[in-house]
């Protein structure tokens, strides 16, 4: 190694921002994570509103202290990189924050002070969260279009996109305030807060602002199957049925510009501008033109943190570095308050009902799908927390000195043993529960969908609340294993199952996914910094491009030239940094047959909960209709 070199990563989750330190393999040097204020209306659930002023406060804070405990000079870090939600961030051409409240006033957070940063003023609340499900009528009025770029989406754009947040936003603001604006998916806010450059990456664009990549053919639905191929990346009759038609007139400036003609769009990983500017390298406690690779949405750095891992099985066989075309059969989960599931190809496959096919979403040329469950640990949460035996469980968990899944376990374990059985899922053979409480994400793609559990009993013990926990985790596989279904039956070649975040710390829920989808499930040595290692990549690829180039991308050309470079050089990064990582297998022996059979008949009940649900509802709006 010529030089000591390190890298920082910045990941924004849905409730805290963090930084790591890592050197050129990958190795945690230093992490630390601060939470994040999110504001909730009082009077409207479907609202999640947070602050750009706030996250780049904790980001900032961070990474102080990340170089301060790890005792590196900040002249030894060679790049970073950022991931986030896929959150709308709204600024004006200043870059100063715009109130995206639904009065477009600020509302005050009783918890401001609790996080010693207090958001003050008018325009504080400007970023509309990925869970806020205030542009239902939008998303409806968009998907009723037909038009080419839905193809894109799986057929049905999710009213947790920033197209249909923007148009609600258009709805709702004044027209000047509105003209004024400047819309950000969120990991490119961070990189434009870090350098100044507009420059967007062709993840946050293609994936949650209808951008076509240029070459990609479009069909339109509504023009009975007639093809376009984009050549400006964005859509104008598309804008012009949807009501933001008024955006072409500045090229597109708002969203992020024609690649080429006033606009510079980039693959992950790409540098940004010339680096960290004077002011974000003194907020950060950096070094001015410190590398800054172009970003990504949190759940695709999962997978850029994962995907190249090698494996061992508990008996201990080692694999061999994979190649990029391997990586097309390992799907990365990305699991925490909800769940992204990540798929890569090499030709562009529509899944209906998952996002997608979205090209150089990573990868120059290479296509990803992506799946998603709107709430997986946030609904083990909600099921535990909203139980009668919650505070029985927080006291019994207090007493044992341990953690309430610890709790749970044990009791279920001991109930499998008092009625001698053999498995968890035995226990709950005649409960089913059909999970979206906050709508379906994927393979649906339906907002409407609620959640179904039958098989109550007049129960309010800490048994029954352990029987539910281990019911919801059941229901979270079996849905796993509905999208990878769907994503397989359409040409995908699913084989193998990459977790990362904090729901693959739970043992009971990663052995049920793997015997549900009856293939492994690899699990990272740190899962909870995979996410935020992959942005790290980002980080070094950036300052090794630059190195390589001797010159800033400043132009679309640069960009495309660059390519030629970055192909392979990205996966050669990832295949280097990420360490080895562990396989959990689908339960054995003649114990796993009798548990998969049981599971494969929850299945059914499964899918035809969604077909009962669905009746049921058009039931209500026939009679309504009279």
């Amino acid at each position: 190694m010529s030089e000591e070199a390190y890298y920082i990563g910045f990941d924004v989750g849905t409730g805290s921002g963090r930084a790591c330190l890592v050197d050129r393999t990958g190795k945690l040097i230093a992490e630390k994570s601060e939470p994040t204020l999110t504001h909730r209306s009082a009077t409207d659930h479907r609202i999640y509103e947070q602050s750009t002023t706030d996250i780049w406060q904790a980001l900032s804070s961070c990474c102080r202290s990340i170089i301060k405990s790890s005792g590196i000079s900040p002249s030894l870090v060679k790049g970073i990189g950022f991931d986030a939600t896929c959150s709308l961030a709204v600024v004006n051409q200043s870059g100063q924050p715009v109130s995206i409240s639904r009065t477009g006033e600020q509302e005050t957070d009783e918890n401001d002070e609790n996080l010693g940063r207090v958001v003050q003023g008018q325009k504080a609340w400007n970023i509309i969260l990925w869970a806020d499900h205030r542009a239902e009528e939008e998303a409806d009025t968009i998907n009723k279009t037909g038009e080419g770029v839905l193809n894109f989406v799986g057929k049905t754009m999710s009213l947790e996109m920033e197209i249909p947040k923007t148009l609600w936003l258009k709805k709702h603001m004044p027209k000047d305030r509105f003209k004024d604006c400047m819309f950000f998916d969120l990991p490119d806010y961070l990189t434009y807060r870090a350098t100044g450059s507009l420059a967007r990456s062709t993840c946050s664009l293609a994936c949650k602002f209808s951008f076509v990549p240029p070459g990609a053919t479009m069909t339109h639905d509504c023009d009975g199957g007639k093809e376009e191929v984009s050549t400006t990346g964005w859509q104008q009759r598309f804008f012009d049925k949807i009501g933001l038609g008024d955006m072409a007139a500045d090229k597109f400036a708002q969203v992020g510009g024609i690649p080429g003609d006033g606009g510079l769009v980039l693959t992950a990983g790409q540098p940004v501008g010339t680096g960290l500017s004077k002011q974000a390298a003194e907020d950060l406690g950096l070094i001015e033109g410190t590398a800054v690779g172009s970003g990504v949405i949190d759940a695709y750095a999962g997978w850029i943190g994962t995907v190249a891992a090698t494996s061992s099985a508990p008996s201990g066989e080692s694999t061999k570095p994979p190649s990029l075309e391997q990586a097309n059969s390992r799907l990365a989960a990305i699991a925490g308050t909800s769940t992204c599931h990540i798929v890569q190809s090499k030709d562009g496959i529509l899944v209906p009902g998952v996002w997608g096919p979205y090209r150089d979403a990573v990868f120059p040329g290479q296509w990803m799908n992506e799946g998603g469950q709107s709430s997986t640990g946030q609904l083990i949460d909600f099921m535990i927390t909203t139980h009668p035996a919650y505070p029985r469980l927080v006291e019994e968990a207090k007493k044992a000195d341990t953690n309430m899944f610890q709790i749970l376990a044990d009791r279920l374990a001991a109930l499998v043993k008092e009625y001698g059985l053999e498995t968890a899922t035995q226990l709950t053979k005649d409960l089913h529960f059909y999970p979206d409480l906050h709508g379906n994400r994927s393979p649906l793609a339906d907002p409407q969908m609620k959640g179904m559990i039958t098989g109550l009993a007049l129960s309010d013990t800490i048994s029954d609340l352990a029987r539910k926990f281990n019911v919801t985790m059941e229901a979270i596989a079996l849905q796993t294993k509905h999208i990878v279904d769907e994503m397989n039956a359409r040409g995908h070649v699913i084989d193998s199952i990459y977790m990362s975040g904090s729901q693959a710390k739970n043992a009971p829920l990663m052995s049920l996914l793997a015997t549900v989808l009856r293939m492994p499930v690899v699990i990272p040595p740190q899962p909870s910094a995979a996410v935020v290692l992959g942005a790290a990549m980002l980080g070094r690829f950036a300052h090794d491009l630059s190195t390589a180039r001797q010159a800033p991308i400043l132009t679309q050309q640069d960009a495309e030239e660059a390519k030629q470079l970055s192909g392979a050089g990205l996966w050669d990064v990832m295949v280097e940094m990420t360490q080895p990582a562990v396989r959990v297998l689908p339960r054995a022996g003649d114990i796993g047959q009798r548990e998969s059979r049981l599971l494969d008949v929850k299945y059914k009940i499964f899918k035809e909960s969604i077909e009962v649900q669905r009746r049921w509802r058009q039931m209500i709006k026939d009679e309504q209709g009279h």
